[in-house]
């Protein structure tokens, strides 16, 4: 019982976690119709840029303080540079244009901070562990990670129901041409949507960079994992995002946990270790399938 609720634990970490990063991303490809695989590198840079400043200075927020920025600046001048002359070409060449991104920004974080993984401490205040009931430790940072993770989610909510930014995005999304007409600055609203896109995933970068190994690349694995989260969710779908991600945090780390111990069961344990780790792997794959089948567009999709 208290092996389950850690891992459970562990599952809605990874689905906050996700959760910023297709909170963004699902707002650019909702809004802009843009297909943004570097995504994953902003991510990546606001993990290298925490972990650099955080060790200079000594003080994690500044660490944070600096990726955050690192990261919207890095996202609005990619905006400005390369994005905004996609917008009117096909998917394929978004595609194209955004991999070439994805080599740039590898290649240049091996120049600035070499081959070699760079490590990140837990913050001081944040280390330790908390009985969450009696009996089952847990550490403060996840626990901290969570409560950051819900907190964007309220707010992105908030901000995009109930605020004029918010009412502006939305009808981007669906009347851009009517948006404009009534004066709005329309290329100046997705550069802002863009950054703003570009910092959660720099603060998705931050809360990983403690528990995960930061190097060139990073953001190449769970940007497979984000696109997954914005299917099932429904593009364009912040309500959609969150409870996808927390799906897929979830199958992903309890099959892990559980699944080649349950196969034990019935198979011999080397057999069952190979197949659980197989099908593990392959469980968020197969809960998007089942989704899809269901519902096409996915659970909440912006658009009907």
């Amino acid at each position: 019982m208290i092996l389950f609720l850690e891992q459970m634990l562990n599952g809605l970490q990874l689905g906050v976690t996700l959760f910023l990063l297709a909170g963004g991303l699902t707002l650019i490809f909702g809004i802009m119709g843009v297909i943004n695989l570097a995504h994953g590198s902003l991510y990546m840079i606001g993990a290298y840029v925490a972990a650099t400043v955080s060790m200079a200075s000594g003080s994690f927020f500044l660490g944070l303080l600096a990726a955050l920025a690192a990261a919207a600046i890095v996202g609005m001048v990619m905006e400005f540079l390369v994005m905004r002359k996609l917008y009117a070409r096909d998917h394929l060449d978004q595609v194209l244009a955004t991999f070439g991104l994805i080599l740039f920004f590898n290649e240049a974080t091996v120049m600035i901070w070499g081959r070699n993984p760079v490590a990140m401490d837990v913050p001081e205040m944040l280390q330790g562990l908390v009985e969450i009931i009696p009996g089952v430790p847990y550490p403060v940072f996840r626990l901290v990670v969570l409560a950051v993770g819900l907190l964007v989610a309220v707010s992105l909510y908030f901000l995009i129901s109930k605020t004029r930014i918010g009412m502006l995005i939305r009808a981007g999304a669906t009347h851009r041409e009517m948006v404009g007409a009534l004066g709005v600055d329309i290329r100046l609203l997705y550069t802002l949507v863009f950054g703003f896109g570009a910092l959660l995933a720099g603060l998705a970068g931050v809360m990983a960079g403690p528990t995960s190994s930061i190097e060139a690349g990073m953001g190449e694995s769970i940007l497979i994992l984000t696109f997954v989260v914005i299917v099932i969710g429904g593009i364009g779908s912040i309500r959609g995002a969150l409870v996808g991600a927390i799906f897929v945090g979830l199958v992903d780390t309890l099959g892990r946990a559980f699944l080649p111990n349950m196969l034990k069961l019935f198979l011999p344990p080397a057999q069952a270790d190979g197949i659980g780790a197989g099908v593990s792997s392959m469980a968020i794959y197969l809960l998007m399938a089942l989704v899809l089948i269901w519902r096409p567009k996915g659970l909440f999709p912006a658009h009907d």
